[in-house]
């Protein structure tokens, strides 16, 4: 071994890197337990914060489908007494996920940072701010074009029938909409941290795309609350075009290989 190669060795950072102290399988099992704990908290902050607002955000979230229901069978309807009452926890909890998300993200950092280098742990602060951001965009892309478009293509579909959507339907449909769409935004956000520690390259992500397109198309069909190829496709170009943009940031943020 030469000298330069037994002084990087030799060097305080890269020991302190390789000393790293192991945790055992129930130290591991016992900071997932704490992680998940601190996570159900926020969420639960989030469901109190976002409660007292509950029936504004209904109203928000029924708007794509309302603008395309004729005038005077715009109201959505419900079928059991409880119904709203439980309808509006639901919208809290789901609102609620959405305002606790970057403390969310955090404590998944927090999972995953030990088994982290040194200096890969720099990536915290952009990996919660960028996630949290994808994960908000995503929710709203989601909303504002996929959920409308697939609204209006069934209400028009159904046009010679008597619409009676109850608000339980429509609120499961749009809320795995919304919600699948910010997760699937967080696709760049994976591919950056996997390129930066070296996981993945350019090379390596085109070579996959044929299978990424599959199992864009997959994913989506299990996601989408409807079993329509309309849903579907309208999730899965989104991921499909997220993907290739993930390659490109490999491309240039991603780790260089040194020969």
């Amino acid at each position: 071994m030469d000298s330069t190669a037994a002084t990087n060795l030799d060097s305080p950072e890269s020991a302190s890197e390789h000393d790293l102290p192991k945790m055992t399988f129930l130290e591991h099992l016992e900071e997932l337990r704490k992680r998940l704990l601190h996570s159900i908290i926020a969420i639960t902050g989030g469901f109190f914060l976002c409660w007292w607002k509950a029936e504004a955000i209904y109203a928000w979230v029924q708007r794509p489908l309302t603008q395309f229901l004729p005038k005077d069978n715009a109201q959505l309807a419900y079928t059991r007494l409880t119904a709203p009452f439980f309808l509006y926890m639901k919208v809290a909890f789901f609102a609620g996920l959405f305002v606790a998300s970057p403390f969310v993200l955090l404590q998944l950092w927090l999972f995953i940072a030990p088994g982290l280098y040194q200096r890969e742990r720099r990536y915290a602060a952009p990996f919660i701010i960028f996630a949290s951001l994808f994960f908000i965009a995503g929710g709203y892309f989601g909303y504002r074009w996929i959920l409308p478009a697939t609204c209006k293509f069934f209400v028009e579909t159904g046009a010679q029938f008597k619409q009676v959507v109850t608000i339980d339907d429509y609120f499961s449909f749009a809320s795995t909409i919304i919600l699948a769409a910010g997760l699937v935004f967080e696709t760049p956000i994976l591919i950056f941290f996997l390129a930066r520690l070296g996981i993945v390259t350019p090379a390596f992500l085109m070579q996959k795309s044929k299978y990424a397109i599959v199992l864009a198309f997959i994913i989506a069909a299990i996601v989408t609350p409807t079993p329509d190829m309309v849903t579907q496709t309208a999730l899965a170009i989104p991921m499909i075009v997220l993907y290739f943009l993930g390659i490109g940031i490999s491309y240039l943020f991603g780790k260089k290989h040194e020969a």
